[in-house]
């Protein structure tokens, strides 16, 4: 148990009191100040200075709506680009002559002055989820604000946490932080869940890297623009290690099943390990399984009978040599998007079947290392990185959510309204200069879906280039059956292939399967979903109490968001929900059928006002039944408030224990 006194003041576990001294001459700085992002430059060099003449109200970035790509330094006119530049020189000599190398800590109304500056003066509204990110104040929202030394000294409360990936990592910091005893078992040997599982070729972030962090981990020495799986890997295991949470974890421990002992208040867990079984009891489970952990291989048939060797990207095998082989890639989304471009120069023969193409977003440093300023200034001036993060995040609360929104009256089925229209007509004009030499070819690389309508890809133009490749070939025509030698499509033609890679995703809506999870009636929280998972805010299932859910249904980004504060968002709920439970003296807690009704008819309706809610969008956002139950429809801030602004006295459920005082 944490003693209270240890609890982490500074809530992140890369912050750093020193920094490297700037020693390099002014021509140096010239240049740098010259390639510099620059409404971050400005923030950081005005928080480490204190001289908030570095961000005048006239030089605040506008932000302009993205429909695509973002312009530079937040849309800055060449004008203010210019006036920055005048600013940021001398303040950066200054960083050097003073030998200014530790960060300064904020209170609220310079913080506030800073956040007003990079969000254009955002309004009240957003202060208090922007501090949540901000790690130069001392005390931020995201923290426990309670122990349980002081809440419930006496009382015995353990909590389970399963799976280690991103959400478990978060869970498990945030229980350390309360003194809430907790073990976190792992199937794997070791932490990082997905970035562990996937380590297929080119695997490696579909988002800028300094958008894939989590507020208590602002990592800023990244040397990849996009980082590599490997990197990312490092990155949860490092965190594991800087806050000690590796010895709560039991790693190739599998959990087969949890029961609610409802006169106990008790989950029993069952586990195994090498063989052998465990039962093991917990007085709260945080399920952080994720989504994106079940590979899907769909049904084709006589696959059984083909010879050769059949992976899915989630579970490469690096003991087969692609070198000289007919390889198939079955799928075009994200994974196809990477493994493609880096196997075609290796294998004898590549046949992508695809059933429908996917809309890029112009990524030219898709492959390229963090520009050379950036990483300078993070390593010298004082919270460069973190300010060029905290811009990146505030540039996603929304992002391109703007270019999804359903027109009521568009009658094409192309698109949604105007603006996703021109969306589409700027990607296409892409994608007719990628395949100019072969226009034959457009009808089959330009989606007849809505951009948006599924996730868009990073493009820099290697996936055109590997499908141009002369062993290369693009084949629509549908699957129909395998033989011992290769693939049939539906036209007849026989495929002969050595390799089959299953680039097909995973199966997102069966969330916590193969566990079996036993509510208070009997009743399985599968046979209860009957194939329609739903939970408020995608963590709380009424007949489940104390069962908390993270990246659960509708907690999924397309468009816009930033994946770490949706996680942040669930744990720091279920977090505050073990404090309610202690601090009332209750037994359990669970979310109200009518509260999660209310949740459902919301996010359902804003789901049918985006693309990927569109009827003829066929997108694994949907579950058999037709309704997104993947898709996060509104921003940032209204997931926020829906998890700060939860009453448990009215939204939830919570029994006392048996005679305990009240």
């Amino acid at each position: 148990m944490t003693d209270p006194s240890e609890v982490v003041q500074i809530d992140d576990v890369y912050w750093r009191d020193e920094y490297t001294p700037v020693t390099e001459d002014d021509a140096f700085l010239r240049r740098v100040v010259a390639e510099a992002d620059l409404p971050s430059l400005l923030t950081a060099l005005a928080a480490l200075t204190g001289d908030h003449t570095l961000i005048p109200a006239e030089l605040r970035p506008p932000l302009p709506p993205v429909d695509t790509t973002a312009p530079p330094h937040g849309g800055m006119s060449e004008a203010a680009q210019a006036r920055a530049r005048e600013l940021a020189l001398p303040a950066l000599q200054r960083v050097r002559d003073e030998k200014l190398t530790r960060p300064r800590l904020l209170d609220a109304v310079e913080a506030r002055a800073l956040v007003d500056f990079v969000t254009g003066g955002a309004g009240a509204e957003d202060a208090a989820l922007m501090m949540h990110e901000l790690d130069l104040l001392p005390q931020r929202p995201g923290a426990p604000t309670w122990h349980v030394e002081e809440v419930a000294p006496d009382r015995e409360f353990e909590v389970a946490v399963i799976g280690t990936g991103m959400s478990g990592i978060a869970a498990m910091y945030r229980l350390k932080q309360a003194g809430v005893p907790f073990v976190a078992f792992e199937k794997h040997p070791d932490v990082g869940g997905t970035w562990l599982a996937n380590t297929y070729p080119g695997v490696r972030l579909d988002t800028p890297t300094f958008c894939y962090s989590f507020s208590f981990a602002q990592r800023a020495d990244w040397p990849n623009a996009y980082a590599e799986g490997a990197e990312i890997e490092e990155y949860a295991a490092e965190i594991v290690d800087r806050a000690k949470l590796r010895e709560h974890i039991e790693f190739d421990t599998e959990v087969l099943s949890m029961t609610w002992d409802d006169a106990a208040a008790v989950w029993d867990v069952v586990v195994r390990r090498d063989g052998v079984e465990r039962r093991r009891r917990f007085h709260a489970v945080v399920a952080a399984t994720g989504q994106l952990e079940k590979p899907h291989i769909p049904d084709v048939p006589g696959q059984d009978d083909f010879r050769g060797v059949r992976m899915h990207s989630a579970r490469w095998d690096h003991d087969v040599d692609l070198t000289g082989k007919r390889v198939a890639v079955v799928g075009t989304g994200a994974s196809a998007y990477q493994i493609v471009p880096s196997i075609v120069d290796r294998v004898a023969h590549l046949d992508v079947f695809q059933r429908s193409g996917p809309w890029t977003v112009p990524a030219p440093n898709y492959h390229d290392p963090t520009p050379a300023a950036l990483a300078w200034l993070s390593e010298h001036v004082p919270h460069y990185g973190q300010w060029f993060r905290f811009q990146a995040f505030w540039g996603a609360r929304t992002g391109r959510l703007h270019t999804v929104e359903v027109d009521p009256g568009w009658e094409r089925t192309d698109s949604v309204s105007a603006t996703n229209l021109r969306v589409r007509e700027t990607l296409t004009a892409i994608l007719r200069e990628q395949w100019a030499d072969r226009p034959d070819m457009l009808d089959v690389v330009v989606p007849s879906y809505p951009p948006g309508g599924k996730r868009m890809l990073r493009d820099n133009g290697v996936w055109a280039r590997a499908l141009h490749r002369a062993h290369a070939a693009l084949v629509t025509s549908p699957i129909e059956r395998f033989t011992s030698d290769g693939i049939v499509t539906a036209d007849g033609t026989h495929h002969p292939v050595d390799v089959v890679v299953y680039a097909t995703g995973f199966k997102a809506s069966d969330y916590l399967d193969p566990i079996q999870v036993t509510g208070p009636t009997g009743q399985t929280l599968k046979e209860h979903w009957d194939g329609d998972a739903t939970a408020w805010a995608g963590i709380c299932v009424p007949g489940f109490p104390n069962l908390f859910l993270v990246q659960g249904p509708n907690t999924n980004y397309v468009v816009h968001g930033q994946f770490h504060f949706m996680i942040e968002c669930g744990v720091e709920f279920a977090t505050e929900a073990i404090h309610q439970l202690l601090r009332r003296r209750a037994a359990s807690v669970e979310v109200r059928q009518e509260t999660l009704d209310r949740f459902l008819a919301w996010v359902d309706q804003g789901n049918a006002r985006r693309a990927w809610g569109q009827p003829q969008v066929r997108t694994w956002y949907k579950n058999p039944r037709g309704r997104v139950s993947q898709v996060w429809p509104y921003g940032h801030l209204e997931y926020w408030n829906l998890t700060r602004d939860a009453d448990f006295d009215t939204d939830f459920t919570l029994r006392p224990r048996p005679g305990a005082a009240s």
